[in-house]
């Protein structure tokens, strides 16, 4: 009697329970038939339980009037504005403290980072002491120091700390002057345009000179210059078409200017604080991770050392920084949901906070605020990727 080889065996002509691609399909085809029936289960049962409390599903409750103050807003809003605008404010709020805590905690995770590897003893151990301080404390205690501890032991509108008559420290806020366009103020604005653009096009000029002839050009002081000349002769030829509301006392509080809420402060300073202690050890590891070599054959040139730094090793670095630089932007921006700890009005407090405790509608408000944080941090990444895509087909 013949039998099959375990040649056709391995070849997958035996019995298809033993084959392991064949196993593996199975395997994969149960659980994903035992995963649609649990979800299936829940939305089920979720409906359910809304229809039986007598509960609506749906979006339209965006529509609705919201009937309450949001005490920071970017865009024009009233209590007469819909629990939609409710959404987009809150959203907003947790744009702009997200982007300024990720600008202040680069600017000074950088500083810091670089200054752990001074040679300079004393600036090395006051940028290790704020690191092991700083990161091994909770962001929510210090988001309280800073909100509680600092801001709020500021004195009363009417003691407020002046800084040259214009700007005012209180336990509100800090307020100062708002700049108010008059018409013209646009050609301002046309003019900066096209200096960004022109100091763009000059920089990928000069890099491609410097290719062919090795020359270099002073780029940062040459745009820098463009930049801030360009929009200034525009705005004084045009008359210098700009007022400024000083703010006044009047009252209790103070009349005209903007005011900036503690609130902002506070979680503005303890975001960028609390993760620039990381992104000071990414890139003090990123630093680390260039091959001594190349700074010796850089000094051999008698090239100096903040040259050295800027144009040899941190563009290596870079590689080695940028992946973990974008975990903590990531985990800056959804950290940022602690601000309901001192009341700042961001989507979490504003929408399913506020908004959900008057509608209701827990299921679509926190399927839309886990959504906004999805979004965010996947454009976040998408960005930083392509940045680092461009780094490492730079270095090739």
């Amino acid at each position: 009697m013949l039998r099959p080889s375990s040649s056709l065996l391995r070849r997958g002509h035996g019995p298809l329970w033993r084959n392991p691609t064949v196993r593996a399909l199975i395997v994969q085809f149960v659980l994903f038939v035992a995963l649609a029936v649990f979800i299936g289960f829940l939305v089920h049962n979720t409906l359910a339980n809304l229809d039986a409390r007598g509960i609506k599903t749906g979006f339209d409750f965006l529509d609705r009037r919201a009937g309450f103050s949001i005490p920071q807003t970017l865009i024009d809003y009233t209590s007469n504005s819909s629990y939609g605008r409710t959404f987009v404010i809150g959203l907003l709020n947790t744009l702009l403290v997200s982007a300024m805590g990720i600008v202040l905690a680069t600017l000074l995770g950088f500083l810091i980072g670089i200054a752990r590897l001074s040679p300079n003893w004393l600036l090395a151990r006051l940028a290790t002491v704020y690191v092991e301080t700083f990161r091994n404390i909770p962001l929510l205690v210090q988001i309280l120091f800073w909100y509680y501890a600092v801001l709020r032991a500021l004195p009363s509108p009417r003691q407020s700390l002046s800084l040259f008559d214009a700007f005012f420290f209180n336990v509100r806020g800090v307020v100062m002057p708002d700049p108010q366009p008059l018409p013209g103020f646009t050609a301002t604005m046309w003019a900066l345009l096209f200096a960004v653009i022109a100091t763009v096009a000059f920089a990928v000029w000069a890099k491609r000179r410097q290719s062919r002839t090795g020359q270099a050009l002073p780029v940062y002081w040459i745009g820098a210059g463009v930049i801030v000349g360009v929009p200034l002769a525009a705005f004084l030829l045009t008359g210098a078409p700009l007022e400024w509301t000083i703010p006044e006392m009047a009252g209790f509080n103070f009349r005209g200017g903007v005011n900036i809420l503690p609130e902002l402060v506070a979680l503005w300073l303890a975001l960028s604080i609390y993760t620039a202690s990381f992104i000071a050890e990414i890139v003090r590891s990123g630093i680390l991770s260039v091959s001594q070599g190349q700074t010796e054959a850089a000094r051999s040139l008698s090239l100096p050392g903040a040259i050295t730094l800027r144009k040899i090793v941190i563009p290596q670095a870079m590689r080695v920084i940028v992946p973990q630089m974008t975990s903590q932007y990531l985990n800056l921006i959804k950290n940022s949901s602690l601000a309901t700890a001192i009341g700042y009005p961001d989507i979490v407090a504003v929408f399913a906070g506020t908004t959900l405790n008057q509608t209701g509608q827990a299921i679509e408000i926190i399927a839309m605020t886990m959504a906004v944080y999805l979004v965010i941090s996947l454009t976040v990444s998408f960005l930083m990727n392509l940045y680092n895509a461009r780094t490492l087909m730079k270095e090739r």
